[in-house]
């Protein structure tokens, strides 16, 4: 007899909801991702016990029709592809037919909808079987709530995290949603109704923005846009001197879809270059459009995943595009002497409520209200009104009323700490304003001033900069060049290593790098380029092996680029040096010269400013 069995239905989904819903967020992620492929412009969440106790997604999108409601709920059942070809050109976020009778197989599920022409449709289900059908009142749209989740898999249950961890892992995903969509408005409440977040689905990147970090940080993003045969990209990148200390805060989206992608990640930090400090990462939204036939997104069960065709294109055109952006950009620091109250920190904005205001799932009316500068990091309350009625009616139509949003969201638009210039000025005073030094304190700072206040230069950090710019320039200039060495120099290297130097061989002699073998495990070099500096070279060569072994492709831009650095700090002034006054004006000089005179190589500022107004408020002449 054999010993091959077919598994049951509902342990095969039991199985398949292993991969697809890893905890409550995935349920959210799922429902959310599927009222938007159903044409929804308002989306509810409400949950309950961080979506341990209960879920629910309500949505005013197209609805089921009644001969739907069944099938919705069997594997791989799905209205968005037919065919195989379809794969090759998906449009919609799900595509799989897995989510439903996914969350099914793991919870009690109960499904209201409509589709606005056949009356209502009512299903409950346990563990992915019907318990109870029946109908509902006809508003078009869905509702379903999940509860329970995870009952018949205590495996699963038990390793969820705590209700607040939970929670953040569902508003991480509701924010990711919403920038991805800014035209659709989003709920997010929990416990009793409490709003966590919502946006009002104006279309403003910058709004949803705003809603997530605060308006101090959406008034200092940037707007980018760039084009290539292939690739439209656009997004929002917030100042470097707004940074984070984690990853996590650049959002990529291909196609309105959230992905993780290593090399796009690495391109958008490019863009930034030196103006981020080591160990620091931008606040970014970059949404990218293509052709669907270039992007397969069929890789991972939670389609977090992507593989790119023609991706080396789409960096580079990213990369420019960031950095191009930024250099219409004067990126000095504004000092901010307001005192600050203590405060908790929170992820999300917070919100102000009329305390005779009932909780209930009604929100006809949102007042935004963005206030003007708060300290970075700082959240600011955006809401000052939010009235909500009634008991929980799905049928009721007031239910999704498009919020009514002021006109007070216009401040988003109003001159930041960041001035553009404009186009028709020189290239110098469009960057760098023109100053006039007053002095040096400790012979590390230097005091200059101009109309608009007072600028501190740090001396070491702007002549880094100018170094910085000299060096990599020059570096560049024999960038083919190769120096011929009358003693080889010879390396030792691992298995590994050694076949894969061999393999490149044809590739690292064009780069001026001539490997020849010399033992088991041993190789030569005949010849190097000539930008590597004197006394350097075994330790330049070896960080190219390195570099080749850890992605298959060496960048000589970022190798020079490392040298650059290296070399413009070790000749640029130090602390405790004292300058004449022509030196401290040569040395400004030079720094409006830069192109990128904001900050070191590094990423640390070269000059901060002082407005007439902070300096008077330092000394109580004003309040």
């Amino acid at each position: 007899m054999g010993v091959i069995k077919r598994l049951s239905e509902s342990l095969a989904n039991k199985i398949a909801a292993g991969e697809v819903v890893e905890r409550p967020a995935s349920v959210v992620k799922e429902l959310t991702e599927n009222a938007i492929d159903a044409g929804a412009t308002t989306i509810r969440i409400d949950i309950e016990e961080g979506g341990l106790q209960s879920i629910k997604v309500t949505d005013n999108g197209r609805g089921f029709a009644p001969e739907d409601c069944l099938i919705a709920f069997e594997r791989h059942a799905t209205s968005k592809i037919h065919e195989d070809s379809d794969l090759f050109h998906i449009s919609t976020l799900g595509f799989r037919g897995e989510a439903l009778p996914s969350i099914a197989a793991v919870s009690y599920l109960e499904l209201k909808t409509s589709d606005g022409v056949n009356s209502g449709t009512h299903l409950v289900l346990q563990g992915g079987h019907v318990i109870q059908s029946g109908h509902t009142q006809s508003r078009k749209g869905t509702e379903i709530t999940v509860s329970r989740l995870f009952y018949n898999t205590p495996a699963r249950l038990k390793y969820l995290k705590s209700i607040h961890t939970e929670l953040g892992q569902i508003t991480d995903v509701v924010n990711r949603m919403a920038l991805s969509y800014p035209h659709v408005r989003f709920i997010l409440t929990h416990d009793d109704g409490k709003v966590v977040f919502q946006t009002n689905g104006s279309g403003e990147l910058s709004h949803v923005l705003a809603s997530i970090y605060g308006v101090k940080t959406a008034k200092a993003a940037v707007p980018f846009t760039g084009d290539s045969l292939d690739f439209h990209v656009e997004g929002l990148a917030v100042h470097p001197q707004i940074s984070r200390a984690g990853r996590q805060y650049v959002y990529i989206f291909v196609n309105d879809r959230f992905i993780r992608n290593y090399p796009i990640f690495n391109s958008i930090t490019e863009g930034y270059h030196t103006l981020l400090m080591i160990g620091r990462y931008p606040i970014c939204v970059i949404h990218i459009k293509m052709d669907p036939s270039l992007i397969d997104v069929n890789v991972h069960p939670a389609k977090l995943e992507a593989r790119i065709s023609k991706e080396k294109d789409l960096c580079e055109l990213i990369t420019k595009t960031i950095r191009e952006t930024f250099h219409q950009e004067r990126l000095i620091p504004t000092v901010n002497t307001r005192e600050r109250q203590p405060r908790l920190q929170n992820t999300q904005q917070s919100m102000d409520f009329s305390p005779d205001v009932a909780i209930g799932p009604d929100i006809s009316g949102v007042h935004e209200s963005f206030q003007e500068s708060s300290p970075i990091g700082e959240k600011e309350n955006f809401l000052e009104q939010v009235h909500e009625q009634g008991p929980e009616e799905l049928s009721e139509d007031k239910f999704f009323r498009q919020a009514s949003v002021s006109a007070e969201t216009d401040d988003l638009r109003e001159p930041t700490d960041y001035p553009k210039q404009t186009d028709e000025e020189p290239e110098t005073s469009r960057r760098m304003p023109e100053l006039y030094p007053i002095g040096q304190m400790h012979g590390t700072y230097i005091f200059a001033q101009n109309e608009d206040g007072l600028y501190i230069i740090d001396q070491h950090a702007a002549q880094e900069r100018i170094n910085y710019e000299y060096y990599r320039e020059k570096v560049g200039e024999n960038a083919r060049e190769v120096q011929e060495l009358l003693v080889p120099m010879t390396f030792e290297f691992t298995d590994s290593e050694y076949e894969a130097v061999m393999e490149y061989h044809d590739y690292l002699k064009e780069i001026g790098l001539d490997f020849e073998p010399f033992g088991e495990r041993s190789l030569i070099v005949r010849s190097h380029p000539t930008w590597m500096p004197k006394g350097r070279e075994p330790q330049m060569i070896e960080d190219t092996v390195q570099q080749l072994i850890e992605s298959g492709k060496i960048s000589i831009k970022k190798l020079r680029n490392d040298l650059a650095k290296m070399m413009s700090c070790k000749r640029a002034i130090k602390a405790n040096h004292y300058l004449r006054p022509d030196e401290i004006q040569a040395l400004l000089d030079s720094l409006n010269k830069a192109k990128d005179p904001f900050t070191c190589p590094h990423g640390r500022p070269v000059l901060v400013h002082f407005t007439p107004y902070e300096m008077e408020k330092m000394f109580k002449r004003v309040q």
